[in-house]
């Protein structure tokens, strides 16, 4: 019965095995996770994203103002700079970005482990971020940033995906990043409310990552 117990209540990583090709159950929080549960950081982004939607229809005021990214105020609350990226305007922005990342940054995170994962997500939200308050002073929610990071990233290691754009195109994913920069480049300067340049930014970011990783990294 211990046996069958503790078996339970571990979250084996099929990604790492042992000499004899055995499952290694996972270390820390994530052993206390049933192993079914499809647990992952990518997950627990969009969960949270959800979770700050669904607060900022109820206290709008408080999400908006202490987690969204203000450059005024900055300064006053440092820690803004990561949680506008758990914030979204509208359900539009919030679906699209959610889709976004259900579909590619679950992939990357496969492919290069937790850990890496988070790292390239948050790093290119924040450098997104400084992108963007280079040439506007405007305040600043959502994920994309991250998530552009995300995309080329995967499009540097894993050139072989192809994607449906708008669910109907195939399109390499090389040439599906090519065809984003080139509609933030020339949008940059319109007045539709979207940061452009977080986009470019964080979409660099993630280019870096990728090269650096091709060279140096063993990834899945």
């Amino acid at each position: 019965m211990k046996t069958i117990k503790a078996m339970s209540i571990s979250r084996v990583d099929f990604r790492r095995r042992d000499e004899w090709g055995e499952p290694i159950a996972a270390n820390g929080w994530r052993g206390y996770i049933p192993a079914g549960l499809p647990v992952s950081y990518s997950g627990l982004i969009l969960l949270a994203c959800i979770v700050v939607f669904l607060i900022s229809l109820i206290f709008p005021s408080f999400v908006y103002s202490y987690l969204a990214l203000n450059p005024e105020y900055v300064m006053q609350r440092p820690w803004t700079i990561i949680t506008y990226m758990f914030v979204h305007a509208d359900f539009n922005h919030l679906f699209w970005n959610m889709l976004f990342l259900f579909f590619f940054a679950m992939e990357l995170e496969r492919r290069v482990g937790e850990s890496k994962f988070l790292q390239i997500y948050i790093f290119s939200g924040i450098v997104a971020a400084l992108g963007q308050m280079m040439i506007s002073g405007g305040s600043m929610v959502g994920a994309s940033g991250a998530l552009f990071g995300v995309l080329g990233c995967l499009a540097v290691i894993a050139p072989e995906i192809r994607i449906l754009l708008f669910f109907i195109i195939p399109m390499s994913i090389r040439g599906a990043v090519v065809l984003f920069a080139l509609i933030d480049f020339l949008s940059m300067g319109s007045a539709d409310n979207i940061a452009h340049m977080a986009h470019i930014v964080g979409l660099l970011v993630g280019l870096a990552y990728g090269q650096a990783m091709r060279r140096s990294y063993r990834y899945y």
